[in-house]
């Protein structure tokens, strides 16, 4: 069952993701440019197309909270 501090850690979550978003700017950077890509006019993007780039931006992301939690 939820919580009252389920909603308060999903705020906070939230509110820290512009910061851990600053971080990863490269890495953004070279997903989006691979999703762009790769979805020119009505092509949809397909499973594991740009996952590379999306497994470096999220370990950065994950880097990036741990090191602010310490």
């Amino acid at each position: 069952m939820s919580g009252p501090n389920v909603w308060s850690r999903s705020r906070e979550k939230l509110r820290i993701f512009p910061e851990l978003f600053a971080q990863c700017g490269g890495e953004a950077a070279a997903y989006g440019k691979c999703v762009a890509a790769t979805t020119t006019g009505r092509q949809e993007l397909t499973r594991d197309l740009c996952a590379k780039e999306f497994e470096a931006l999220k370990t950065c992301f994950t880097n990036a909270a741990k090191k602010r939690v310490k």
